[in-house]
C-alpha cells in the first residue's frame, strides 16, 4: 500500500536510520568495526532525529492507533520496544556498546522500524479515515519540526566501504 502522505515525515525518517542499520550491519560482516565511531554517529542519530520520532510516536501516532482494537496489543509491543532501543541508544551515547549490541541494536531498530510501516502503518491508513489522518499530520508537521530532515552523512569510519 502506497504511504499516506501524512505519514511520510515518519518514514523518511525511518529511512534514515534503516540506512544505518545496514551500513553497520555490513561493517560488522567485513569485521569493520570502530565502537567510538559507529556509538557517536548513533548517538547523533538519536539526538538530531530519534528521541523527537520516538517522542510524536507516543504522544500522537500510538494513542491514535490504540484506539483500534486491532492495533492495541501492537501499539503495546511498540511501545515496549522503544524502552529497549532508547536503552541502547543510551548505551551508545555512553560508550557502553561492544560490538555484539551495535549487532542487537542494528538488528533491534530494523525489525522495529519495518513492524511500524508494515503492520503499524498500513492497518491505521485502513481504518483511519482521511479527515482523522490529516489532523495527525498536521501534529506530527508540528512535533518533529525541529527533527533533522536529512539523513546524516556518514564520517570516514561509518561508511560503506567496496567489498575487499
Amino acid at each position: 500500500m502506497l504511504r499516506d502522505k501524512n505519514l511520510i515525515p515518519l518514514s523518511h525518517q525511518h529511512q534514515h536510520a534503516l540506512a544505518l542499520c545496514v551500513r553497520l550491519d555490513r561493517a560488522i560482516q567485513a569485521d569493520d568495526v570502530d565502537l567510538e565511531a559507529w556509538q557517536a554517529e548513533i548517538q547523533t542519530l538519536f539526538e538530531q532525529e530519534v528521541a523527537t520520532h520516538f517522542a510524536a510516536e507516543e504522544k500522537d501516532v500510538f494513542p491514535a492507533a490504540a484506539r483500534f482494537r486491532e492495533l492495541s496489543d501492537l501499539v503495546t509491543e511498540l511501545q515496549s520496544e522503544h524502552v529497549v532501543l532508547r536503552e541502547l541508544f543510551l548505551g551508545a551515547a555512553s560508550r557502553k556498546l561492544d560490538q555484539t549490541k551495535l549487532r542487537s541494536l542494528a538488528e533491534k531498530l530494523s525489525q522495529h522500524i519495518r513492524k511500524e510501516e508494515r503492520q503499524l502503518f498500513e492497518t491505521m491508513q485502513a481504518l483511519m479515515n482521511s479527515e482523522e489522518l490529516a489532523r495527525l499530520g498536521e501534529t506530527l508537521d508540528a512535533e518533529l519540526k525541529d527533527a533533522s530532515q536529512s539523513c546524516l552523512l556518514p564520517n570516514e569510519a561509518t561508511r560503506l566501504r567496496p567489498k575487499r
